[in-house]
């Protein structure tokens, strides 16, 4: 049997109307990216940021181009759609070079054969930011009352790696689960209208999804995830600009302490008002959760267990076909850089 069960036909019609206008944005890039720099020799295409953080306010402040013009470099931002998983087709075609996300889209990337691979991660902060939520008509509250429902899950991506990790736990039979596999964004569409029963959410969607009335069953902190925020590389880009790559990584963490120091300053970056605007209550939890937020580092060893353990959790349960090791998935920045430096020409002693 299908570790998937498929929607009823008119269900599923439903859940693919969000992606016909997001198909269109991914393929799209700010008209505001890199403007003034177009001499550069290369352009790393990274994902749009949103509305706020630390990578936001280095695109509104143009702090990633200065940085990166020495190396000859800029910066393209990409329109990406929510998720990493949901993002691999821009891997594969080149449009799309660095997006934040977790390990476990990315263990089921490579198993996919996308090229990408993680080069750095952070400690866990927010781990209240995703987990299992239900619909109040479910009945659900507990994780084993998700036995003989449905759960939307982003396959192969944190939402199933949290269905999966959360169901053996509590030692709920996996099979006993209908996991629909959907994208972020059609599965807000189905939970909304009552097509699945539970969904396995992860940030903003799943924040929304709570302020409207959704039934938290579960969450990263009480399934004890090891999931960690990571950032993400064309495995193409890191080989042939590690350089470059590092900068952008560094950039990043300057911008990131700045933020654990005035987390206020990196809400609402662009827009004050309007959709993607936070106010009330969801600014002021933005702004505690700012003020706790990890810096990214690059992987140790323990960050490949930790790895290793998702892999190992997809595999058991035929998500992917076999395990991964970390170095399968981690790429070293540090060696890589340090590669092309003993490889470069020098003029010295001529």
């Amino acid at each position: 049997m299908s570790r998937f069960r498929r929607l009823p036909r008119a269900a599923a019609a439903l859940a693919m109307i969000p992606l016909a206008g997001l198909a269109v944005a991914c393929g799209s890039s700010d008209s505001d990216s890199a403007a003034g720099n177009s001499s550069a020799d290369f352009t790393l295409k990274v994902f749009d940021p949103g509305n706020s953080g630390a990578i936001a306010v280095g695109k509104r402040d143009g702090t990633y181009d200065e940085a990166l013009a020495p190396l000859g470099a800029k910066i393209e931002w990409v329109k990406t759609t929510p998720g990493f998983s949901s993002n691999l087709k821009l891997f594969n075609s080149g449009e799309l070079d660095i997006q934040t996300g977790a390990y476990s889209p990315v263990v089921g990337a490579l198993s996919k054969d996308v090229g990408v691979r993680i080069f750095a991660t952070s400690d866990p902060y927010n781990k209240d930011q995703a987990g299992i939520i239900a619909t109040p008509e479910s009945g659900i509250k507990t994780v084993a009352d998700l036995a003989g429902k449905r759960i939307a899950v982003n396959p192969a991506g944190k939402g199933e790696y949290i269905t999966l990790k959360a169901l053996t736990q509590a030692g709920v039979p996996i099979d006993s689960v209908e996991r629909v596999p959907l994208q972020q964004a059609d599965a807000a569409s189905a939970f909304s209208t009552g097509q699945v029963d539970a969904w396995a959410s992860f940030l903003i969607p799943y924040q929304e999804a709570k302020s409207k009335g959704a039934v938290e069953i579960a969450t990263e902190a009480s399934i004890d995830s090891v999931d960690s925020t990571i950032i993400a590389g064309r495995t193409a880009v890191l080989e042939a600009h590690p350089e470059v790559v590092q900068k952008f990584l560094e950039v990043t963490q300057e911008l990131t302490a700045k933020q654990q120091a005035d987390p206020a300053a990196f809400e609402n970056v662009f827009e004050q008002t309007g959709p993607r605007a936070l106010s009330g209550q969801r600014l002021d939890d933005a702004i505690t959760l700012g003020g706790q937020i990890t810096n990214f580092r690059y992987p140790t060893a323990a960050d490949a267990t930790d790895l290793e353990s998702i892999s190992t959790l997809f595999a058991e349960n035929k998500v992917i076909q076999q395990p991964l090791k970390g170095s399968d998935v981690i790429f070293d920045l540090q060696g890589a850089v340090a590669g092309s430096a003993a490889a470069a020409p020098t003029t010295e002693g001529k």
